[in-house]
């Protein structure tokens, strides 16, 4: 049996070098190392059925195969039989001294081989390591180490911290290195467009093709990701809605974006108004309506969010309601939607002689969405809501947790029947500008969502 050295787990395997630390331009050259590994002796007659009984302790590394040939002791190739080939181990499950554990030593000796450990000098390279042990070598020791991201088609988005923004251009090269697909690394700068929802970005590495190609609950989407807003985090959100609704329904999608409700609610057999303020919004919507077929059931707008419902919508309402098909006003803005809700208050101006008509049984659902930083986030929406429409939903309304968007800050949906008396009435439509709900320009994590 081989000289084995007294040593414990061999942890370096799944460090580089420390030579590389501190490093801001990629030198790939400089992450290969050859380190030991434990082996065991394998006839080849017995070698994929006994691989399998040992899957569990096997090396598994990208890039590298974990059956290799053996060596002679000066490090050429063995080729005097071919009978026996090495299964390379895992040293955080196997060391040089341990035994197997039981299930494997069964299967070991099933077979006839008898359990000897013997070591193997291996080249690792950059190509055989994780973004996210290439990072944690390079940055800082002790700080905090990010490899997310999320993907919007070739895309790669990432909101990188300032201690790691020296090495922003080696982080970029390094997803792109180990994600398939991904040709784009981007990076969000600290402000947003709260007009458009666009946020200002930096190319860290790849192409700056920034038209990007999305498949989501199987509808395709097409936009200029530079441009316009879009978050892969929503995708369970939007297929929530879209199945509450039935062939023949209306949508109105105040803040449409580029049609992630819209466009499945179109495909479900709703009418659907959708508006955006954004005119890049505006024409991927429409781009989007075509590319899946479905133009001819979307009516869209590029208004603002007020204009639309005092406009478009209050002129189609009255003729809604008096149909059968529910109705549901979709609101996605969570930074402002719950303070555009006072649009709805007098839209329909004074109550109708009910004798002549009855409209309660087809009043608009209202799905909109907001942030709350407070430790009892659905009470404090369902309170914001209160205070725009100027009515209770107390006992009137539901509240769905849809994600956790930061510590301390959730994104909620409150859902609810607008009210009979918000719609009718003497409420005036006009707000004081002093009441406008943000500055042109606010910090990227109130628009986030």
């Amino acid at each position: 049996m081989p000289d084995q050295p007294q040593t414990s787990t061999d942890l370096g395997l799944y460090k580089p070098p420390p030579t590389v630390r501190g490093m801001t331009e990629l030198d790939r050259a400089a992450f290969s190392q050859t380190v030991s590994v434990p082996a065991i002796r394998i006839p080849t007659n017995v070698l994929n059925k006994l691989v399998k009984s040992l899957k569990k302790v096997a090396l598994q590394r990208p890039g590298l195969k974990r059956v290799v040939d053996e060596h002679k002791e000066d490090g050429n190739k063995d080729c005097s039989n071919g009978e026996h080939r090495l299964l390379l181990l895992d040293p955080n499950s196997i060391t040089f001294t341990d035994l197997f554990g039981s299930e494997e030593a069964e299967a070991l000796k099933a077979y006839g081989v008898p359990q000897e450990i013997q070591r193997y000098e291996l080249k690792l390279t950059y190509e055989n390591l994780k973004s996210e042990e290439i990072l944690r070598a390079v940055l800082p020791e002790g700080q905090d180490v990010t490899s997310g991201f999320s993907r919007v088609g070739h895309i790669a988005h990432m909101n990188l911290r300032d201690h790691q923004l020296p090495y922003k251009k080696l982080i970029g090269q390094v997803i792109i290195d180990k994600n398939p697909g991904i040709t784009c690394v981007v990076n969000k700068t600290n402000t947003i467009d709260s007009t458009y929802r666009n946020f200002q970005m930096e190319v860290l590495a790849g192409e700056s093709n920034m038209v990007a190609k999305v498949r989501e609950n199987g509808v395709f989407y097409e936009f200029d990701f530079s441009r316009v807003y879009w978050n892969p985090r929503l995708s369970t959100e939007h297929e929530r809605i879209v199945a509450l609704l039935q062939r023949g329904d209306t949508v109105v999608d105040v803040f449409a974006g580029v049609g992630p409700f819209a466009i499945p609610a179109a495909r479900r057999g709703s009418e659907v108004l959708a508006n955006d303020l954004n005119p890049d919004s505006f024409r991927w919507l429409q781009h989007n309506a075509k590319l899946n077929k479905v133009d001819r059931k979307i009516t869209s707008f590029n208004m603002d969010g007020r204009d639309f419902i005092r406009g478009p919508v209050r002129e189609r309402l009255p003729a809604l309601m008096k149909g059968s098909q529910k109705i549901h006003v979709v609101m996605n803005l969570p930074a402002l939607a719950l303070e555009f809700l006072d649009a709805f208050r007098g839209l329909l101006g004074p109550e109708p002689d009910q004798s002549l008509s009855r409209q309660d049984d087809n009043l608009p659902q209202v799905h909109c969405y907001g942030f709350s930083k407070e430790d009892d986030a659905q009470r404090d929406v369902v309170e914001r809501a209160e205070a725009s429409l100027k009515i209770s939903l107390q006992g009137q309304c539901s509240v769905h947790l849809v994600r956790n968007v930061a510590p301390n800050k959730e994104m909620m949906c409150v859902s609810f029947t607008l009210p009979r008396g918000v719609l009718y009435g003497t409420h005036t439509q006009d707000r004081d500008s002093s009441e406008e709900p943000c500055p042109k320009k606010q910090k990227c994590e109130d628009f986030t969502d």
